[in-house]
């Protein structure tokens, strides 16, 4: 099963690679940007040596999935997804970039990693035990591990440059750091949207546990944009319902597999590690059922 680790275009420009996607600019259009999910995957801030095969079209078809569903709660930057729809200059790479590619809005993006927790776990059960918050906002006594929290909670944090690590903040930092009418309509936003995905969502038999979202802005209309990628197994935990029971870990259709591995391995965080063929194998049949349980059709890899 072929993968892609990288992509080289050498008559698009690249402006960045990402921990999953490579980023060009187009000649012919310079109010646009290229995204190329990669096969890449990270953990604890750290690229793994050895990609998951087909896993940029399954993150790919997930966030067109998403940006559909939820476009009338915010705009999003997607303009095609179809190689066909894209300018000339992408079509001789279209082998490479078909299912795995978003053309898309170009805009200022805001420096705030945009999350939501519906439910107690990671970092945020983390911090819990130790000091009764997440992200500094008070919680109740008694909660446990995977507990359904009272509301869901924005519990922004930086968003860091590649090899550093993203840090949680309180959600009245993101005015600081964007202004105070960007940062209020960030979370006005950021709760809907994790609202509604995770009531569709259970109806499909998967528990949004949190997620991130990531935002632009685009000042010639002064509007704030969904951007990136939207509700995948990268950016979020999912849980399988009929299995939640509050007071332990749970069965995730998520990154939370991998991690697990590279916690038990002594190997969180370190570079040069790769995967074994059967933690390849499973970690990529998660994000394959996430996708066919959420949309509710069959993965066929394009």
């Amino acid at each position: 099963m072929s993968a892609v680790q990288t992509t080289d275009f050498p008559n698009l420009p690249l402006l960045a690679r990402g921990k999953v996607r490579d980023l060009y600019s187009l000649l012919s259009n310079p109010d646009a940007l290229l995204f190329v999910a990669t096969d890449r995957i990270s953990a604890y801030d750290v690229i793994l040596s050895n990609p998951v095969p087909q896993k940029g079209q399954i993150l790919t078809g997930l966030s067109k999935f998403w940006f559909k569903l939820l476009g009338d709660v915010c705009p999003n930057h997607l303009l095609a997804t179809e190689v066909e729809d894209m300018p000339q200059e992408c079509q001789e790479y279209k082998d490479v970039l078909k299912g795995r590619s978003m053309l898309v809005k170009k805009m200022e993006v805001l420096p705030i990693e945009a999350i939501v927790r519906g439910y107690l776990s990671g970092s945020g059960w983390k911090e819990y035990k130790k000091s009764g918050t997440c992200h500094g906002i008070k919680l109740p006594e008694g909660l446990q591990e995977s507990e359904k929290l009272p509301q869901p909670l924005f519990t922004p944090s930086t968003k860091a440059e590649q090899g550093e690590h993203d840090e949680n903040i309180h959600p009245s930092k993101v005015a600081e750091i964007i202004g105070a009418e960007k940062a209020a309509e960030v979370e006005r936003l950021a709760l809907e949207l994790y609202t509604r995905a995770a009531e569709y969502a259970r109806s499909r038999g998967i528990i949004i546990a949190d997620t991130k979202f990531e935002f632009g802005y685009s000042a010639s209309e002064n509007k704030i944009y969904l951007i990136d990628e939207v509700l995948t197994p990268d950016s979020s935990r999912f849980w399988r319902a009929d299995v939640y029971e509050v007071g332990r870990g749970q069965d995730s259709y998520d990154k939370q597999f991998l991690r697990d591995w590279l916690t038990r391995e002594g190997v969180a965080g370190k570079d040069g590690v790769g995967m074994t063929e059967e933690i390849q194998t499973g970690t990529r049949a998660k994000y394959v059922e996430a996708y066919e349980v959420l949309t509710g059709e069959q993965w066929v890899a394009v």
